[in-house]
């Protein structure tokens, strides 16, 4: 039997690492020469020389040196790999205003059916009328959530969906011949929100939000007028409270010449009980991994329709999705005033099915139960943590709420050391130092997934934490104490990183 042990290591940016586990060396310090993983015949193909068409500096001198491993070695070194990683399978992942979803497994399963899995996006589209038919079905869904009458599913990120609905804008008021130069942006909406909008070329205006954390009226009258091309806004904002002057608001835009974007970031709060078309929304986009359990980060890729209301429809990216008079489905590229073509070809399929799959199997009834426990369960957490967490604003939430730091100054642990800590305890981190509205910031959102009892595990291990914060800081100031890596110098790793593996990095 091989002893467990306490294993030391020199990471690639210098820090001493440590992990209680099986000593197991690194895959690049495995193998032996031809070792393989498969078994080959002799080949019958004459031998291509490259330096029949290359020469010089396209050529290398000699092969680089790889390690050379068996198909075992290789699966043992990946699998275990995923065993040191946080997952949505394995536990609650309250990474606040990410959504992070649990994936149901039907959804894998009808996307890997063949005839999805199988297909070529260069193929006919006398072919695909499959898979056309389900994208044409998802745009109708996507319209009654949303309120939105136009959908493109081209976009293949939230940020890209993002990104087009503000170009969709421009094209707008350049199509009027009124190019304004000014994109109003509250201090509470989605990060990525002004980056999108200088991207295309605009001024960003910034916008305070009032004491009670959401918009007024009022803040935004004056910073209207002619070069006022659209606001901005993010509903639930990012501290999770619902804008209740949002109709009031749009309408001070419209009247200005403006158009508002609704970022669809926090869309999980009103599944079946809101839709942003009815508030005065314009054009919004939509998180699939987000509001519709698509696999999300590194589980990707993204997809992230956008929606718009009717005077955005001859913008919208194509090809679009037509039904002929015969019934069947085609691309249309006939858009003369379309912002273009987004993606390579007709979207991140995989992500469109998981996302139909999703909406499908719950039905209209399902998906506003599903927002009713997503603020449901944060609401509860904010409850049980509000007499142990400094709480930036006494107000009911909807899907996610925040929390902060304030009160631990003299213990010295910041909001870093809890989410460090918390690993410990066998969490995932919420999303810290977000909002920036609030110093400090702890945001958790739990989602609808997560059962009572997994609520209450979670919070008690957020009670410890503050607990110990006050009794034993030193615990907190030097966590995590039983993950593989101990904390990295990350200012070192941001602006010096080591990013090829090299035998003199990996230390003893």
């Amino acid at each position: 039997m091989t002893s467990k042990t306490n294993r030391t290591r020199i990471d690639a940016v210098g820090n001493a690492t440590r992990g209680i586990g099986y000593e197991e060396p690194l895959l690049f310090e495995i193998g032996s020469p031809n070792r393989k993983g498969t078994q080959l015949p002799i080949s019958t193909v004459p031998e291509y020389n490259a330096e029949d068409e290359f020469s010089g500096e396209s050529l290398r001198d000699e092969l680089s040196e790889l390690p050379e491993l068996s198909e075992v070695d290789v699966v043992r070194h990946f699998t275990r790999l995923s065993t040191w990683n946080a997952a949505v399978d394995l536990g609650l992942y309250p990474l606040g205003s990410c959504t992070m979803k649990y994936n149901p497994k039907i959804n894998e399963l009808v996307a890997r059916l063949s005839g999805f899995s199988r297909g070529h996006p260069m193929q006919p589209e006398q072919v695909s009328q499959g898979f056309l038919r389900l994208c044409w079905e998802l745009e109708t869904f996507l319209r009654e959530i949303s309120g939105m009458t136009g959908i493109s599913l081209q976009p293949s990120a939230g940020a890209q969906g993002e990104l087009a609905g503000i170009m969709m804008i421009r094209a707008y008021h350049e199509s009027r011949q009124d190019p304004r130069r000014e994109i109003l942006v509250p201090d509470s909406a989605h990060g990525t929100n002004p980056a999108s909008a200088s991207l295309n070329g605009y001024k960003v205006i910034a916008v305070p939000s009032g004491e009670d954390g959401i918009l007024h009226p009022e803040t935004i009258k004056p910073l209207l007028n002619a070069e006022t091309a659209g606001l901005m806004i993010t509903n639930p904002n990012t501290l999770g409270l619902f804008e209740t002057n949002i109709q009031e608001i749009t309408s001070l835009v419209h009247e200005a010449g403006g158009l508002v974007y609704g970022d669809g970031a926090n869309l999980n709060a009103l599944l079946g009980v809101s839709r942003p078309g009815d508030c005065g929304i314009d054009v919004m986009h939509f998180n699939l991994h987000k509001t519709f359990s698509t696999p999300h980060g590194g589980g990707g890729p993204g997809a992230g329709p956008v929606g718009v209301a009717d005077m955005l429809i001859p913008f919208l990216p194509t090809p679009i999705i037509i039904k002929n008079t015969e019934g069947f489905f085609e691309l249309s590229h006939d858009a003369p005033l379309s912002i273009g073509r987004l993606h390579g070809f007709f979207g991140n399929a995989g992500m469109l099915i998981r996302a139909y799959a999703y909406i499908k199997s719950l039905g209209a009834n399902g998906l506003k139960h599903c927002t009713e426990m997503a603020v449901l369960n944060a609401n509860y957490l904010l409850k049980r943590l509000s007499s142990h967490y400094h709480v930036p604003y006494e107000s009911s939430v909807m899907h996610e709420c925040v929390l902060s730091d304030k009160g631990l100054e003299e213990t010295g642990v910041t909001t870093l050391d809890i989410a460090k800590r918390l690993i410990d305890h066998g969490y995932h981190p919420p999303t810290i130092y977000f909002p920036l509205v609030v110093s400090g910031a702890i945001m958790i959102e739990p989602t609808e997934s997560e059962s009572l009892e997994g609520l209450d595990r979670f919070a008690d291990a957020l009670i410890a934490v503050r607990e110990e914060a006050i009794e034993e800081p030193d615990i907190l100031l030097t966590a995590p104490h039983h993950t593989r890596h101990n904390r990295l110098d990350e200012t070192r790793a941001a602006r010096n990183p080591i990013l090829r593996f090299a035998k003199e990095d990996s230390g003893p």
